[in-house]
């Protein structure tokens, strides 16, 4: 029964998480169409961008408008491309999968009769969760917007910085005591740091959240300087632009959500990519 019955929860986890994502796909495309061009993502509302028609509310609904209306315009009958459904359903799809590790979370630490962890360790979890579909959300629509007009705008990089780094200060403030911290070896010169707890297996160089908040600071700073620097080596060999400063931000956003090696890898993986996708064209 109980299997059966977390199989049940499972499945409306899934269910939300993939309509709550169809549902920020369409406000997603609303910050695709208009932030390149820096037009309100406000005002006016959803329009044809041919005819000037406003949307009306049966035919805003995620995928299933397109679908109804054949991928067309109600009013004037121009096509409405493919770009539009495909983000609902992408974002969709990411945050279902992250309802799923959400309800494992919840199921691991708060549901099973013999829990393991504490509330710490939960809340830590669930905002990592949340950071997760949060970054999904900002790399879709980056992806969609270098590829239509190969702009990466600061409303998206430099608030997902603040945002990563405003979600790694609330993970820090949730730390259990004496998690995270760095500890130096008791033979080695003293030094502690205010607000330590626990055993102490060493002496205390940073604690929890000091460790975390200035780990991914620096990691903010280390992949923004790294990418700075190519960038200068390439135009002081090749007398000019490379790399655009779009792309400094970028991969400092990923480093505040996810860290600095995660970042690199990702950098990574997209010069790969690119490289790839430059030789089939």
């Amino acid at each position: 029964m109980a299997v059966y019955s977390s199989v049940i929860s499972r499945i409306f986890f899934v269910i939300a998480g993939f309509l709550i994502g169809l549902l920020f796909g369409s406000f997603l495309n609303v910050c695709i169409s208009r932030l390149p061009g820096h037009k309100s993502i406000i005002h006016p509302p959803s329009h044809c961008p041919n005819c000037g028609a406003p949307i009306r509310w049966f035919d805003n609904i995620p995928v299933l408008s397109w679908l109804l209306l054949g991928g067309r315009c109600r009013d004037c009958g121009e096509a409405i491309p493919w770009r539009y459904p495909l983000v609902e359903l992408a974002l969709g799809v990411w945050f279902a999968l992250q309802a799923v590790r959400l309800h494992t979370v919840l199921n691991y630490y708060f549901w099973t009769p013999n829990r393991v962890g504490t509330t710490f360790d939960a809340t830590s979890s669930i905002i990592i969760n949340l950071a997760i579909a949060i970054l999904g959300f900002l790399l879709i629509g980056l992806v969609v917007m270098d590829w239509q007009t190969h702009l990466l705008p600061d409303a998206f990089t430099l608030t997902g910085i603040v945002i990563g780094l405003v979600l790694v200060c609330t993970q820090a403030v949730f730390l259990g005591p004496a998690q995270g911290q760095v500890l130096l070896p008791q033979n080695s010169i003293r030094l502690s740091s205010a607000g330590a707890g626990g055993p102490d297996k060493g002496n205390v160089f940073l604690t929890g959240p000091e460790a975390l908040i200035g780990g991914r600071i620096l990691a903010v700073c280390g992949v923004a300087l790294l990418l700075l620097l190519v960038r200068w080596l390439y135009k002081a060999l090749r007398h000019r632009e490379g790399m655009g400063l779009g792309d400094v931000k970028l991969i400092a956003m990923i480093a505040a959500f996810l860290g600095f090696w995660p970042a690199i890898l990702s950098l990574f993986v997209g010069v790969l990519a690119a490289s790839v996708y430059g030789e089939e064209r």
